[in-house]
């Protein structure tokens, strides 16, 4: 068999990386596996794991680009525009499978995983534009939201 190139090896590489982002905001982290991600690309499992041989690399790699997904959506130039946009934001589909991603890593237990950076970039751009208010809003925001994801999965309407 033919070695492959650099190129190639980097793209089959952003294959796998987009389709990982599509599944891990659409069906979730979880349920993301080799397999479907397999199926979707056409590359072979053994391919997928020999470019990603932990799932874990998946998120690490993918954490930037979670982040960069998740503060586009946010307003920070005031208090309440952060609010605003927070609510707006809730209603996609995307905001909430971060969030839900976010949730989900609470207290995981692998060394690889250690911070997610949709999370931290959001709450310290909160920060840096409005100070310690701008951290509250935040912080009583994520809580909300909390909530509002659980009583949804449940199927009960929560105001946020």
């Amino acid at each position: 068999m033919a070695k492959r190139s650099k190129a190639q090896t980097e793209q089959t590489r952003k294959q796998i990386l987009d389709e990982a982002l599509q599944q891990v905001l659409s069906i979730g982290y979880e349920s993301m596996s080799y397999t479907t991600l397999s199926e979707a690309t056409g590359i072979s499992r053994t391919g997928i794991s020999h470019h990603f041989p932990r799932k874990a690399e998946f998120l690490i790699r993918l954490d930037a680009n979670i982040a960069s997904l998740f503060i586009n959506d946010l307003d920070f130039s005031t208090s309440t525009a952060l609010e605003t946009s927070w609510m707006k934001a809730i209603e996609s589909h995307r905001f909430c499978a971060i969030l839900r991603l976010f949730f989900s890593l609470c207290g995981y237990s692998s060394k690889d995983i250690t911070m997610f950076k949709a999370i931290d970039m959001a709450r310290d751009t909160a920060i840096s534009n409005l100070g310690s208010k701008g951290e509250g809003v935040f912080n009583d925001l994520l809580g909300r939201s909390a909530v509002v994801l659980l009583s949804r999965s449940y199927g009960i309407e929560a105001a946020a």
